[in-house]
């Protein structure tokens, strides 16, 4: 049986992302400069991050008045029934900064901290990921498969880097180290659609560290209702030290070579 409160979630995320997209994509600003930066001088913020940010929560706030956020660039609400909108409004910001087509607005739902509605829009790409709990994965109407199982040496495994120079050093010996044991290693620079690239079989795996939960809330929905296997350090959830994806093949023994290989620390 379907869910009703699912299906109006489905729609306001479709249409919230739908609408910033476009916004992304249409306005912006042939002079794009830097905004702000958090942590560190090479993680930024521009202008459109924000403007995007206020757009989704101003369109799910008059939608859903007492729902709770949890934004990024800063929207934060308790909200009153239950449901939490979990918002990236603009994923793979450097990427956008350099007019690279890589980026996507990714808003995921979570009902009683479940998540339950998870949408990724990539407008330079063509393409809107949505998944459902139960329902499975879709792009553009069509439903999504993650590959077969292939070995852990025939994988081709995507991941990103900190933007904090110590951080990023380790990160870059752990892929040293993981290279010789993988088909090859992919960088994206937006963790939503990479994930969602696996849930496509475009990948066979996605592992990063440092990630944020808007960075991965609806990714992670759209890849697991693809079949794929999510998780943090062997035994544990996806969290800020470590975020694995990957087919169910793939899944295990890629978590136990970066836990051999410490990616989880700095």
């Amino acid at each position: 049986m379907t869910d009703p409160l699912l299906s109006e979630l489905l729609d306001l995320a479709l249409e919230a992302g739908r609408r910033a997209g476009a916004l992304l994509r249409d306005g912006r600003p042939a002079d794009l400069g830097v905004a702000a930066t958090k942590s560190s001088p090479i993680d930024v913020v521009t202008e459109m991050d924000i403007r995007a940010e206020k757009l989704i929560t101003g369109y799910l706030s008059e939608h859903r008045p007492a729902d709770g956020f949890l934004g990024e660039e800063g929207a934060s609400a308790e909200g009153s029934s239950g449901i939490r909108w979990v918002i990236d409004p603009l994923d793979g910001t450097v990427n956008y900064l350099y007019g690279l087509p890589t980026w996507s607005v990714s808003i995921a739902a979570e009902r009683d901290g479940e998540r339950v509605v998870g949408v990724v829009e990539a407008p330079m790409r063509g393409e809107t990921f949505h998944a459902v709990l139960g329902r499975g994965a879709h792009a553009n109407g069509e439903a999504l498969r993650c590959r077969p199982t292939a070995p852990l040496e025939q994988a081709l495994v995507s991941t990103g880097f900190n933007y904090v120079t110590e951080v990023r050093t380790h990160q870059a010996e752990v892929a040293r180290q993981l290279i010789p044991r993988l088909r090859d290693i992919r960088r994206g620079g937006s963790a939503a659609i990479e994930l969602c690239d696996l849930a496509a079989g475009r990948l066979d795996g996605y592992y990063e560290r440092g990630l944020h939960p808007w960075d991965v809330a609806a990714g992670d929905l759209i890849a697991r209702e693809a079949g794929a296997l999510t998780g943090g350090r062997p035994g544990l959830p996806a969290d800020g030290d470590l975020t694995v994806a990957a087919t169910p093949g793939v899944f295990e023994p890629l978590q136990a070579l970066l836990e051999e290989l410490g990616a989880w620390h700095d």
